[in-house]
Order: structure tokens, then C-alpha cells, then sequence
């Protein structure tokens, strides 16, 4: 079969696709000053980042949209930055200061209907640390304290190991049950891991910026719990870049800066367009390229993330846009003396390579609709190689059991070391949005709908294409224990389209 040319990568992948958003453009809110989340980063000796997150209600007071009641990191929207290097320590103290849960810890009705929305805990999105113990631990719980009790606390401490790949990443709550609802008030942080690229010349005289896009559902001024399945489905998705509705950046006519973009999000999928502008993406997911990629759009699923370079043009206003958002996310002012900066030809990227697998797996993505009775009607599964069992064979389709998250279960057993070929088939109808996301390890991308990709593409998260395929290679390396496979629309991960991999020696 054919393979599709490196332009096809950026038309099927999270790298790049969508319609292009042509033209400049204005908004009502654009001139908010383009704010930068807080940046915590490691002392010297040691090489450690201690600090303190605490996760509490504050209101947030946000130009074009008014105030709103919603859970933050520390109060600020999105959390501090966190700087670190490979070899460093991260410290981490988090204090839960939400209010005791409504509802039980456990629902009545099983692990997959949403639940426990002030229990938080930690995941750092596309970090390659031990999944284990008080580290990258996504069974964790961080409950709240009891009613007229002092907020209570736990420690992380997670060590970044030397070969840890230099880029952008990020960390948010991952309690099942409860990360739908705690994403969309916007409770996330980016986390810069600094290395090879920030030495390439071009790279270091950019100037960094952190663009985090957080999605609100934001509704009588709060972003309410998600207490049945229709809860967000009525409410505007209301999109804030650091904190703020369509800020305004500006850049001088040719000068270069990197963009970090972090799609924080829960449910929507971005087809993000900016116009009137030279950009070259140059990492995806973390993982650098091996040489700078033009785009004129690209798509970023929820938990993505993509680093370019933008050069300034023509002096003017223009705008990032995002397909079916009305508003821009945010304007770019070109403006000022007319700069000379140049861009990078090679990159220090990882090798897009793996040997043959001496294993294959086959998942299947699958929403079923209207087969629960309640609050919950829909029943979201990952079937195929390794499905967890129905409780009875002979009525899968509604068993609560099949094919959804078992605490209990190890779907997958995947060895350090060994090469693996994985198909991922989405078909589900109505519901067929499925950004897959896997702890832990990075997988290389080497097919789209059974056509082989001319380059691959590393990526912790990926958008399934809707009733098609995707083919990637994984050898997990370093670290032991269990981990998640799982659907990154938040709302199906918390109705259950997860499984547990367990990797071993």
C-alpha cells in the first residue's frame, strides 16, 4: 500500500488537519494583556522543586466572560508552571481544601457513573516517571477533610530520570469519577521539562510562551457537577488561554517565538488555525522532531499538546482560531521594528523507529447508548485483546461490567524491553470522539486507517479518526507497575472507557 507523504502526517494526526480560518479579525475582549501562569522551577543544590498545591473553590474574575466560582490550583487559572530538568526531583504537597463530597466515594451505582468530585489526586500528562507509589500513582486519593476539619494533605515525590525527553507537558487531577468535572473548572498546569532543544541557538533566542487552553462549563457563574449524562451537553464551552478570555500577544515583524500549545481541556477536540503568520510545529506530545514541520492548522485533541515557532508578518492584528469556537482564542498584534530571526534546519528529535513487534493487540473504542437505566444511560467500552469480562455472558451488551474500568482487573501485561504492534479501532456512531492517551511511555504512530505514514509520529495522545484506525508501535522501557490506557474525553474515561496495563520485566 502506498505510504502518505510527511504533509499527510500533519493532515491525519493530532500534528495538523481541519479547515483553515482565513483572515483578520477582531473580537469584543481582544486587549487583554496575553498573561503567564506563575513558574515555579527546581534550587540549585539539590537539583529539587518543592513546593506546595493547594486545590481549593476561588473566584475568578475573567474579562468578556464575568466571575466565576471554580476549583484552581493555588487560585490561579491554569496552575503554576513547573520547571525542571532530567536528573531533578520533584517535591509536591498537595493540600485538598475542597469541601467534603456530596456524594459517596464509591457510588452506589458502580465505579463508572461520576462521583467523588472534591477527591483529587495527580497525573503528569506524558511524563515518562514511575507509575508507582507515592509517584506518578493515578489510584491515589486526595480526599477532602470532614466538615469543620483542617484541610488534609499528601506528598508526591517523583524523580525525572536522566533520558527524560525535553518538552512540554502537563498535570491534572486523575481521580476516576471525577476528572471531567475537575478539568472543565480548569484544574491544570503545564510542566516544562528544559534539555537538548533549548540549546539549539535558533530555539533559545525564541522567546517561551506558555499557552495553555483550558475549557470552562461555566453555568450560573460555576461550573456544575457532572451528575448525569446531559450535564455539559446544554452548556457553551467557554475557552480561556492562561486565564483569560482571547488575550492579546504581540510580536515584532519577523521575530521567532515558541509557543507551547496545551490543550487542558476535557471534551473538545481543537482544529486551531493561525492566520497571517510563518509557523513551523517542531515538537508534538514532548517529543521533538527531527526537523522543523511548516502547518498552516492543526488538530489537538484534549491532552495534547504541540510546540512551534512563530514568526511575525505582515504588521496587523490576527488571530488563533479554533473550528466551531466563535470566538478566537486569542489575537496576535504584529507590531514594532521589523526583525531579523532565524529558524532551525535539524532538531534534536528522537528516531521515528522501532524493530518489528514480537506481539500484536487489537483494541475496539465502542460507545452503546440508551443501555443503562438512571442518571447514566450510556455505556462506554474498550473491547477487544484484553476486554474486561462480563459479570454474565449471555447479557454483555448491558452488563455495567463489560468492557468498562475494573479497579480489580490487569487488562494488559506489557514487557520492558519488547516491541509491540497495537490497532486501535474506533467505532462508535454518535459518540466517536476517543483521544486515546496511555501513561507512562510515548508510542510511535505508524499508520492511519491501515495506510503506513511515510514518517511517523510519537505521541502519549491521540485522536482515533471517527469509524477508523490507528496503528502504533510500543516498547515500554524503565518502569514497572501499573498504568492507563484510556480515553482523554474526560467524561467517557469517568464512565469507564479505561483500562489498567501492567508493565513487567
Amino acid at each position: 500500500m502506498a505510504s502518505v507523504p510527511r504533509r499527510g502526517v500533519l493532515k491525519g494526526l493530532p500534528l495538523a488537519a481541519g479547515a483553515v480560518v482565513a483572515g483578520r479579525a477582531s473580537s469584543a475582549h481582544a486587549g487583554t494583556p496575553f498573561p503567564q501562569p506563575p513558574t515555579r522551577t527546581v534550587r540549585p543544590r539539590p537539583r529539587r522543586l518543592e513546593t506546595r498545591l493547594t486545590v481549593g473553590f476561588t473566584e475568578q474574575r475573567v474579562p468578556g466572560v464575568g466571575t466565576v466560582l471554580t476549583r484552581t490550583y493555588d487560585g490561579s487559572l491554569p496552575g503554576p508552571t513547573l520547571r525542571v530538568r532530567p536528573g531533578d526531583s520533584l517535591h509536591l504537597t498537595h493540600v485538598n481544601a475542597l469541601p467534603p463530597n456530596l456524594t459517596p466515594a464509591h457510588h452506589d451505582l458502580g465505579m463508572n457513573v461520576p462521583h467523588g468530585f472534591n477527591t483529587v489526586n495527580l497525573h503528569l500528562h506524558g511524563m515518562h516517571v514511575a507509575p508507582t507509589a507515592d509517584a506518578d500513582n493515578v489510584f491515589r486519593s486526595f480526599e477532602p477533610a470532614a466538615s469543620g476539619k483542617a484541610a488534609t494533605s499528601w506528598s508526591s515525590v517523583v524523580d525525572i530520570p536522566l533520558n527524560h525527553p525535553a518538552g512540554t507537558f502537563w498535570y491534572h487531577p486523575h481521580h476516576h469519577g471525577s476528572t471531567a468535572t475537575q478539568l472543565l473548572n480548569g484544574l491544570a498546569g503545564v510542566i516544562i521539562v528544559e534539555g537538548d532543544i533549548d540549546a539549539v541557538p535558533e530555539v533559545a533566542a525564541a522567546k517561551d510562551i506558555v499557552v495553555c487552553i483550558n475549557e470552562l462549563k461555566v453555568s450560573g457563574g460555576k461550573v456544575p457537577d457532572l451528575t448525569s449524562e446531559t450535564t455539559y451537553e446544554d452548556i457553551t464551552s467557554t475557552f480561556l488561554v492562561n486565564g483569560a478570555a482571547n488575550p492579546t500577544l504581540t510580536i515584532a515583524p519577523g521575530e521567532v517565538q515558541r509557543w507551547r500549545i496545551v490543550n487542558a481541556g476535557a471534551l473538545t477536540t481543537l482544529y486551531l488555525t493561525l492566520d497571517g503568520q510563518q509557523t513551523h510545529q517542531i515538537a508534538a506530545d514532548g517529543i521533538t522532531f527531527t526537523q522543523p514541520v511548516p502547518v498552516t492548522a492543526f488538530q489537538l485533541p484534549v491532552g495534547g499538546r504541540a510546540d512551534l515557532l512563530v514568526r511575525g508578518g505582515e504588521p496587523g492584528t490576527y488571530r488563533l482560531t479554533a473550528g466551531g469556537v466563535p470566538q478566537p482564542l486569542m489575537t496576535l498584534k504584529v507590531t514594532g521594528a521589523r526583525r531579523t530571526m532565524a529558524l532551525p534546519t535539524r532538531l534534536p528529535g528522537r528516531p521515528t523507529t522501532l524493530p518489528e513487534p514480537t506481539r500484536k493487540r487489537s483494541l475496539i473504542f465502542r460507545s452503546y447508548e440508551n443501555v443503562f437505566s438512571g442518571d447514566f444511560r450510556n455505556a462506554y467500552r474498550i473491547l477487544g485483546d484484553g476486554e474486561t469480562p462480563p459479570a454474565d455472558p449471555r447479557a454483555a451488551r448491558t452488563d455495567p461490567q463489560w468492557g468498562r474500568f475494573r479497579p480489580d482487573y490487569v487488562n494488559h501485561r506489557v514487557r520492558l524491553g519488547q516491541v509491540e504492534e497495537w490497532t486501535v479501532t474506533n467505532d462508535s456512531h454518535r459518540h466517536a470522539h476517543h483521544p486515546l492517551h496511555l501513561h507512562t511511555n510515548h508510542f510511535l504512530v505508524t499508520a492511519v486507517n491501515g495506510r503506513p505514514l511515510a514518517t511517523p509520529v510519537w505521541h502519549d495522545t491521540v485522536g482515533l479518526p471517527p469509524h477508523g484506525s490507528l496503528t502504533f508501535r510500543l516498547r515500554a522501557e524503565d518502569f514497572t507497575g501499573r498504568s492507563m490506557v484510556h480515553c482523554h474525553q474526560s467524561q467517557h474515561e469517568d464512565e469507564g472507557m479505561m483500562q489498567i496495563i501492567e508493565y513487567v520485566r
